[in-house]
């Protein structure tokens, strides 16, 4: 089982990152730190999102990190990606699990025990599990209170990612949560200095997160 390093795990976001490059973009978070990328493109069609996904995984592994692709496991396949993401009600991890192999990285969300429990027994590498705060970009979500955060963290042996609207004003309220690192949209892509804004946060969370 692939170990997952989700200190700061970087998700691209269309509309935060706007009439920049995507490219130009993620490059920038991994000369600031990031530990984990995900490729988020909903707008993409199959082709299009193996198409940046390939060209991501040249760029991602120039730095000795992995790309996971959201949702779409045959597109992350197809594009030699490390990995995929997905949600509880796309495919199934023990699915994905029996067509892509061992070193294929399965990232899974939870918002309970019972579903954190079951993702990892599926062969799950790692937890996302929000949201933590309201989020800009799913305004719909769930709340995870830091108590449920921790319970969910205690019950499982994989690196969790705490995920939703978390930012550098809020992180700190995270301490003692039990998770591994953060998972974060638009306070890594909308920053203006994205390098600059890695560093600080990668900074942060390796404090929150106990990891120095």
């Amino acid at each position: 089982m692939p170990k997952v390093d989700v200190t700061l795990y970087a998700i691209t976001d269309n509309k935060a990152i706007g009439e920049r490059d995507l490219f130009e973009a993620v490059e920038a978070a991994l000369q600031g730190g990031a530990t984990l990328i995900q490729l988020r493109d909903k707008a993409a069609d199959d082709e299009e999102l193996a198409e940046k996904a390939k060209k991501l995984v040249g760029i991602c592994h120039s730095f000795g990190v992995p790309l996971i692709v959201n949702d779409n496991y045959k597109a992350a396949i197809a594009a030699g990606a490390d990995g995929v993401h997905v949600g509880i009600e796309d495919t199934p991890v023990d699915e994905i699990r029996r067509m892509a192999g061992e070193s294929f990285i399965i990232g899974a969300t939870a918002k309970t025990v019972e579903q954190a429990k079951a993702a990892q027994s599926a062969g799950a590498d790692y937890l996302g599990v929000g949201a933590v705060f309201p989020s800009p970009t799913k305004t719909d979500a769930i709340r995870i209170t830091n108590d449920m955060l921790r319970e969910i963290a205690a019950s499982v042996d994989i690196p969790v990612a705490a995920i939703g609207g978390i930012s550098k004003d809020n992180m700190r309220e995270l301490c003692g949560c039990g998770a591994d690192g953060a998972a974060l949209v638009s306070a890594v892509f909308a920053a203006e200095d994205i390098k600059a804004e890695c560093r600080e946060l990668k900074k942060l969370s390796e404090q929150v997160f106990g990891k120095r």
